[in-house]
C-alpha cells in the first residue's frame, strides 16, 4: 500500500466521520446549530478536554435541556471523529516508517545501519524508552545483543541469553511475542543474575520483545522496553513484529548479498585459475611444438634445453649424470618427476634402468605444476634424442672397438691407415693417451644378468669414449678404454674419474686400473698391448687390495706398483725370494706359505698368528723353523724381512692371472 492510498483511506474515513455526524438522528434542528463548536474543534486539533468547553459554557448560560443534550451528542460524535482521526495519523506514521524501513532494506548497503534505523524507527513510533535488537548465535547455542538504541548501561548492551533465559530467550526458544509489565515481577521466565543484573543497570522495567523469523527459524529478537511500568496494546505489539519482518528481510537479504558476493569472488578467482590455466596450456603446447620440431630436424640435447629455457623463462641445462646432485637425481629417476633442490629443479633423463644425465632448470624454486611436467616432458624428449643418437652412434662404437681391437692385437699395423681410421671418429692416436682396464666388482646371479651388466658397462664406456675423442672395446669379461690424457691432467685422475663416471652411468661399482702414459699408440706395434697389461695388473692389484668402485695407475702403489708397470721380472724376483718356500709346499703340500704371510701380517707374533690359522703355537714355531732352515738364519732381520713380504704380496699378486 503506497502513502497516497493512506492519504486516500484516511480522507474516506474524515468523510464516514462527518456522514455520521450528518446523518445523526435528527432529534431536532438544533443539532446542526450544536455541531458548529466541535466542528471547529477538530479543525484545529484541540486536545480532548476542549470538548467539554460548549456544554459548559451552555449549561453556565442556562440554555434549554434540549440544546445541552444536542451538544453531548455532538460532542461525543466529535470525540469519536478526532480519536479515528488520530489512530489513521498513527497508522500513517507507522505505514510511513514500515515504508521508508522497506526502503532502506530495497538499497540495502550496509547491515547494521538498517538493523539501527529499524530499532530507532521502532523506538521513536512505540514511545518507549529503550529498543534493541539480538542475534542468535548457533555455534554458542544463545543470543547476543546486536543494536541498541537509547541504552546507557554497558553491561546491557554486551548481554548473551542462553536459550529459555529471560524474556528475550523465551521469545527466541518459543517463537512467539511476550510483554511484561514489570519485568522482576514476572514469572513465566528463567530469571538468571546476568540477565537480571544487566536489566536492573539500565532500569527497564516493562519489554516488549518480537521474535525475527526466516521461514520458521527464529534467528533473533527485537525489543522495545520502558523504564516504567507500562501495558503494551495489541496494535503495538503487531507494529514491532511488522519492524521485526523487516528486520529478518534485512538480515536474510545481506546474507545472501554476502553470499552472492562470496559466489562473485569465487568465481573471479576461478577465472583467474583458468586464465592462469589457459596460459599455462599455452605454454605447454608452445613447448609440445618446440620440441617436436626439435626432433623432427635433428636437434640436439642442447637445443632441447634452449627451447625449454625461452617456455619457461630461465636457465635449463643438460648436465651429465655424474655433475648433477646424486641424491634428487636418483629421486627423480626414482619417481620419473622433477625433484626440486635448493632453488634449482632437476629432471632425471633415464633409458630404461640407465641413467643418461639430467635437466636442470636453475634459480626457479617456484614451479607450476604444469610447468614442471614440461621440464619433465623435455627430459623424456632428450632421453629419446640420446637413444636415437647411440643407436646411430653404435655402428661408430662398434667401429671405434674394430680399431682398439686392431692396436691390441697388432693387426693393420700400417701407421697411416690407423691415423686415418681414428680421425674418421675424431680421435688422435699422436697425442698422448692412457690405456684403462674396467670391470663390474658385483656378481651377477646368472649368466644372462652377467651378460647384461657387461652390456650396459660397455655401452657407457662407449659413450664416454665418444664424447672423449678416445677408443673402447669389450675384452676378458670387462671394457679397456684408450682416452687422451689432457694437460694438468694425471692417469690416477683419469681413472678414478672413468670409474666415478662409469659406476654412475650403470648404477653399480666399477674398478679402474689405468696405464702410465702412452704415444705414438699407431706407430709402435706393441704399445697398447702392453699398456693394457699395465692396466689389468693395476686392476687386479687394486681389487685384491680391497679397493673396488677405485680407479688408479701404477704411480699409486709405490715400490708395488714399479714391479707392476711395464716388463718387469716378477716372477724372478719371487723365486729368487721365497721360491725355496715355495717349492717345498708343492712338494710336501705343507702350508708354510700361508704360515709365513700370516705370521707377517700379525707382527712377527707366534701367540697371534696360531689364533688366525687356527693351530697350536708349537705347529707355528716349528713351521717357522722350517722356513729359516730353508730361506737362511737372517730371514727376520728387516731387510729380508721386507723382501719376503713383498715376494710374498707378488706371489699372491701372480695367483690371479
Amino acid at each position: 500500500m503506497s502513502r497516497d492510498h493512506v492519504q486516500s483511506a484516511e480522507r474516506a474515513g474524515a468523510e464516514g466521520a462527518g456522514a455520521a455526524v450528518v446523518g445523526a438522528p435528527a432529534a431536532d434542528s438544533a443539532l446542526t446549530g450544536a455541531e458548529a463548536p466541535f466542528l471547529e474543534l477538530l479543525s484545529r486539533g484541540a486536545s480532548a478536554d476542549a470538548y467539554e468547553q460548549p456544554v459548559l459554557l451552555a449549561r453556565a448560560e442556562g440554555r434549554p435541556a434540549e440544546v445541552i443534550a444536542a451538544l453531548e451528542h455532538a460532542k461525543l460524535l466529535a470525540l469519536r471523529v478526532r480519536a479515528e482521526l488520530e489512530g489513521r495519523r498513527r497508522r500513517e506514521a507507522e505505514l510511513s516508517a514500515l515504508f521508508e524501513t522497506a526502503h532502506d532494506l530495497a538499497g540495502l548497503r550496509d547491515l547494521d545501519s538498517v538493523l539501527q534505523a529499524i530499532v530507532q524507527r521502532a523506538r521513536s513510533l512505540l514511545g518507549t524508552d529503550v529498543a534493541y535488537l539480538s542475534l542468535n548465535d548457533p555455534d554458542r547455542g544463545d543470543t547476543y545483543m546486536r543494536v541498541t538504541e537509547g541504552s546507557v548501561a554497558a553491561r546491557f548492551q554486551q548481554l548473551r541469553l542462553g536459550m529459555g533465559e529471560g524474556l528475550g530467550g523465551l521469545v527466541a526458544q518459543t517463537a512467539r511475542p511476550y510483554v511484561t509489565d514489570d519485568y522482576f515481577k514476572d514469572a513465566r521466565f528463567q530469571h538468571t543474575n546476568t540477565i537480571d543484573t544487566g536489566v536492573r543497570d539500565e532500569g527497564l522495567v516493562a519489554i516488549l520483545g518480537v521474535p525475527l523469523m526466516l521461514g520458521h527459524h527464529v534467528i533473533g529478537v527485537l525489543f522495545a522496553a520502558d523504564r516504567r511500568a507500562r501495558v503494551f496494546e495489541r496494535e503495538q505489539i503487531a507494529l514491532l513484529g511488522s519492524f521485526a519482518a523487516l528486520a529478518a528481510a534485512a538480515i536474510d537479504s545481506a546474507n545472501m548479498l554476502g553470499e552472492t558476493r562470496s559466489a562473485l569472488a569465487g568465481l573471479e578467482r576461478a577465472n583467474e585459475i583458468i586464465r592462469d590455466r589457459s596460459a599455462v596450456i599455452e605454454r605447454a603446447s608452445d613447448v609440445h611444438d618446440r620440441l617436436a620440431e626439435l626432433v623432427l630436424r635433428g636437434g640436439g640435447v642442447h637445443d632441447v634445453a634452449a627451447a625449454v629455457s625461452q617456455v619457461l623463462d630461465g636457465t635449463v641445462e643438460f648436465t651429465e649424470a655424474v655433475d648433477a646432485p646424486p641424491a634428487p637425481l636418483e629421486t627423480s629417476r626414482a619417481e620419473g618427476h622433477a625433484v626440486r633442490h635448493q632453488d634449482d629443479w632437476i629432471a632425471a633423463v633415464t633409458a630404461g634402468g640407465e641413467l643418461l644425465g639430467a635437466l636442470v632448470l636453475r634459480g626457479h624454486p617456484g614451479l607450476d605444476p604444469v610447468d614442471q611436467l614440461t621440464l619433465e616432458r623435455a627430459a623424456m624428449v632428450t632421453s629419446l634424442l640420446l637413444l636415437a643418437r647411440r643407436s646411430a652412434a653404435e655402428a661408430e662404437q662398434r667401429v671405434r672397438g674394430e680399431l682398439l681391437d686392431d692396436l691390441l692385437d697388432a693387426r693393420d699395423r700400417d701407421p697411416r691407415l690407423l691415423r686415418e681410421r681414428a680421425a674418421r671418429l675424431h680421435a688422435d692416436l699422436d697425442a698422448t693417451h692412457v690405456v684403462l682396464a674396467a670391470r663390474l666388482d658385483a656378481t651377477a646371479p646368472d649368466a644372462d644378468q652377467e651378460a647384461e651388466a657387461r652390456r650396459r658397462l660397455w655401452s657407457a664406456a662407449s659413450h664416454l669414449a665418444a664424447t672423449r675423442h678416445g677408443l673402447a672395446a669389450a675384452r676378458d669379461g670387462g671394457t679397456v678404454l684408450v682416452l687422451p690424457l689432457v694437460d694438468g691432467d694425471t692417469a690416477t685422475d683419469l681413472a678414478r674419474r672413468t670409474a666415478r663416471q662409469l659406476g654412475t652411468a650403470v648404477h653399480e661399482a666399477v674398478t679402474v686400473g689405468a696405464s702410465g702414459p702412452v704415444q705414438d699408440l699407431a706407430a709402435h706395434a706393441d704399445t697398447v698391448a702392453a699398456a693394457y697389461s699395465e692396466g689389468r695388473r693395476c686392476l687386479d692389484a687394486l681389487r685384491l687390495l680391497g679397493r673396488s668402485g677405485d680407479g688408479a695407475a701404477a704411480e699409486d702403489f709405490g715400490f708395488l706398483g714399479l714391479l707392476l708397470a711395464g716388463d718387469r721380472d716378477i716372477a724372478g724376483f719371487v723365486d729368487r725370494t721365497i721360491g725355496e718356500v715355495v717349492a717345498y709346499d708343492e712338494r710336501r703340500g705343507t702350508d708354510l706359505t700361508r704360515t709365513l704371510d700370516a705370521y707377517f701380517t700379525c707382527g712377527m707374533s707366534p701367540a697371534r698368528t696360531k689364533d688366525a690359522l687356527h693351530v697350536h703355537v708349537n705347529t707355528v714355531a716349528q713351521r717357522l723353523e722350517r722356513v729359516g732352515r730353508l730361506l737362511g738364519g737372517d730371514w727376520q732381520s728387516p731387510a729380508r724381512a721386507l723382501e719376503i713380504q713383498l715376494a710374498l704380496r707378488l706371489h699372491r699378486l701372480s695367483a690371479q692371472y
